[in-house]
């Protein structure tokens, strides 16, 4: 009998343990103190970006090719955490938006937002059922569009500035600079040479952000020397697969971010790259 008590006090306080443990975890992980987290996922080939605004609020901008993305969510989002506010897709090319197919069926999701265009192929109609399926809601953004965050969190959409239903993927490209106070990324997808010069054209002001997410995976149809002198970042991310059949990032990119004094970060060497902002500073993890 005693030893049945005493075995009972165990389980009792190893159980009070483990709960009051996993509550200092909930209050560790939520309390941001004021701290914007965005953080570019090493998913292989594609993009994947999670962003995660001082208030909690939360959006993932493409998911990559396949169910990487799962592993890559699992150490940047708590486990008890199964919802994502909104997600956002850049293109519909399967390196953006492959990885959704394994999300949408493992988190609750707010909205989607993208810029409309469209890809005649069978996984991304396979894509566009599991939002239907879900009850999803689907938005097309314009240039002007301001997705508000919280806590001075703001994405604003620099392009399409028009109805691109029918155009290319990466003509139709969905680009957006977030912005927290001093802090600014600018987010490309995979926009071309072509999309950067028009984008001069109409914002030769604002485009100047501290962090440029490079387009196409470093391609050298990407980033030429007039878009980065108007970018002017201090740091660029790189997101692709170790050993591409694509040879990506080219060396012409990486020769011109060099030139410009850029200091360039890969996910297929760093792995997933953290930044951290109080809308002063930026730390790079």
């Amino acid at each position: 009998m005693r030893d049945k008590i005493h075995k009972l006090r165990w389980h009792f306080l190893t159980g009070l343990f483990l709960a009051t443990a996993f509550t200092w975890y909930v209050v560790y992980r939520e309390d941001r103190h004021g701290i914007l987290t965005v953080a570019f996922l090493d998913i292989g080939q594609g993009d994947a970006i999670y962003i995660e605004a001082p208030n909690g609020n939360q959006i993932l901008l493409d998911a990559g090719p396949n169910k990487k993305i799962l592993k890559a969510l699992g150490r940047v989002i708590p486990f008890y955490d199964r919802s994502i506010d909104l997600l956002a897709l850049s293109h519909p090319h399967l390196d953006h938006f492959g990885g959704f197919l394994y999300v949408i069926p493992r988190y609750d999701i707010g909205g989607f937002v993208s810029s409309g265009t469209a890809h005649n192929t069978s996984e991304f109609g396979i894509f566009q059922k599991s939002l239907e399926q879900k009850n999803i809601k689907n938005i097309v953004v314009h240039r002007g569009t301001k997705v508000d965050m919280g806590d001075g969190v703001v994405l604003e959409v620099l392009f399409p500035d028009r109805e691109v239903t029918n155009t290319t993927p990466h003509d139709g490209m969905l680009v957006m600079r977030l912005v927290y106070s001093k802090t600014s990324i600018l987010l490309t997808g995979d926009m071309e040479e072509n999309l950067e010069n028009y984008l001069v054209s109409l914002n030769t002001g604002g485009l100047k952000s501290q962090v440029l997410k490079v387009g196409h995976h470093g391609s050298h149809t990407s980033t030429s020397r007039t878009f980065l002198g108007y970018v002017s970042p201090t740091y660029a991310v790189i997101s692709l697969g170790t050993d591409n059949s694509y040879g990506h990032p080219h060396k012409e990119t990486l020769d011109i971010l060099n030139k410009f004094g850029v200091s360039t970060l890969r996910t297929d060497i760093e792995g997933t790259i953290i930044l951290k902002s109080d809308g002063e500073s930026l730390i790079i993890k």
